[in-house]
């Protein structure tokens, strides 16, 4: 009796354009509040959640499937981040009842912000032997924690404050770029839009698989 050996294919696909893409458009949308273009947060919080928070914890599970652990973790950690910082923004507007409103202390999410500050400059040195776009998105993130972590210890809080806002907004544009880059020059199969290589530093010129991992 003959038998039959059936292969599955069980490849994932790359999932960098979609956490990148998440990445972007929260920062975007929080970022035009920050810079005073508009007011309020409660239509910052649903894109915090679906975009900043699902769409990078779906790449991070996708890119762990790839055994990508620079991916994994750092899609992960950030999409970790936007649930926190929009359940913090949501007791903050008392959704969650006056008591937890009154008894908040912006200095917790400083030590927060700092906590995320040192894990991204980590992040930043993996990214040098990725690629160039993703080494800048990861140097606006160190520049956007060092003005969050200002801002919410009152030290030069309005120099802070600009400094998170415009960093932000300089990730959303880089972000934006980074995950059309990813999407393109996979589906041509050539870099189509160029991303910079590795500084070949820590790894030689080693190729990295990806053609963009994770961000913030």
């Amino acid at each position: 009796m003959r038998e039959e050996v059936v292969i599955v294919n069980n490849e994932w696909a790359d999932p960098s354009a979609l956490g990148l893409f998440g990445l972007a458009m929260v920062t975007l949308v929080a970022s035009s509040q920050k810079l005073g273009i508009t007011s309020g947060m409660s239509f910052i919080i649903p894109w915090a959640i679906f975009l900043g928070a699902f769409a990078q914890l779906f790449a991070s599970i996708i890119d762990g499937k790839k055994n990508n652990t620079f991916g994994m973790t750092a899609f992960g950690a950030y999409a970790f981040f936007w649930l926190a910082i929009a359940m913090s923004w949501m007791i903050n507007m008392g959704v969650f009842g006056p008591e937890l409103a009154g008894a908040v202390d912006l200095k917790e999410l400083g030590f927060a912000f700092i906590g995320y500050l040192v894990f991204s400059l980590f992040m930043t040195i993996g990214s040098m032997e990725t690629n160039k776009v993703l080494f800048i998105i990861f140097c606006l993130i160190d520049l956007l924690f060092i003005g969050l972590a200002m801002n919410s210890f009152g030290v030069m809080p309005e120099f802070g404050h600009h400094l998170a806002a415009y960093s932000e907004f300089i990730i959303a544009i880089v972000s934006l770029y980074g995950a059309g880059a990813s999407v393109l020059n996979k589906h041509f199969g050539k870099p189509f839009l160029p991303v910079g290589k590795p500084f070949g530093i820590f790894k030689g010129e080693k190729t990295p698989k990806a053609i963009i991992p994770a961000a913030s």
